[in-house]
């Protein structure tokens, strides 16, 4: 959001994902696509979890707006558990997967800015898993501690993190960089996994 007369206004129009208990839609626009939120498909079979992502998608295929509201307050439930933590991820690795294909022809009439996002959602994931498999092949092939690698991934969290905290005005978000961690040694190989299994629409629950 950017500020303007009469408090903030919306600067880009198009949230990519309106996160399910988070989210409120006008009532018009969603009986508008009932038909095609209630019937999803992934490769002939019913697909009904990531079902946020993909309504949001189908709004915005059908040229409404998503747009982000800081003032507004809401309450979910998180996972307790890591195994329950570990099955949400991996459903939530197998929709961004499959609704990051849907989204591509949205994003020409969408902001620059938007596109640049996608794109670096997902070629960093990639960029990151190639770092670490890069460290562990020159560790396992000259037994030395790959200190580049650790460099690169150690400066580009602090970099990420420390945009975050600034935007936020929030130094807590500094903390955020302990999931790069997280990332290496349990995200990682899940969303492998999960793009070698898209097909699965088990809830997992």
């Amino acid at each position: 959001w950017s500020p303007g007369k009469g408090g903030p206004r919306p600067r880009f129009g198009a949230v990519m994902c309106c996160c399910g208990p988070c989210a409120m839609y006008r009532r018009s626009a969603m009986l508008s696509l009932l038909d095609q939120y209630e019937t999803q498909l992934y490769r002939g079979k019913p697909s009904d979890f990531g079902e946020d992502r993909h309504l949001t998608i189908l709004m915005l295929s059908a040229g409404f707006r998503t747009e982000y509201v800081p003032s507004a307050i809401a309450a979910t439930v998180v996972p307790d558990t890591m195994g329950v933590y570990l099955r949400q991820q991996l459903r939530w690795a197998r929709s961004t997967f499959r609704d990051t294909l849907l989204a591509l022809p949205l994003l020409p009439g969408l902001d620059r800015y938007l596109t640049l996002d996608a794109i670096g959602q997902n070629v960093g994931l990639l960029l990151l898993a190639l770092s670490v498999l890069t460290g562990i092949g020159q560790f396992a092939l000259t037994a030395t501690v790959p200190w580049w690698t650790i460099l690169v991934i150690g400066s580009m969290t602090l970099v990420r993190c420390s945009v975050a905290a600034y935007r936020a005005r929030e130094l807590r978000f500094l903390g955020f960089a302990l999931h790069t961690l997280v990332n290496i040694f349990l995200l990682i190989p899940l969303k492998a996994y999960a793009l070698c299994t898209l097909s699965n629409s088990d809830w997992l629950s």
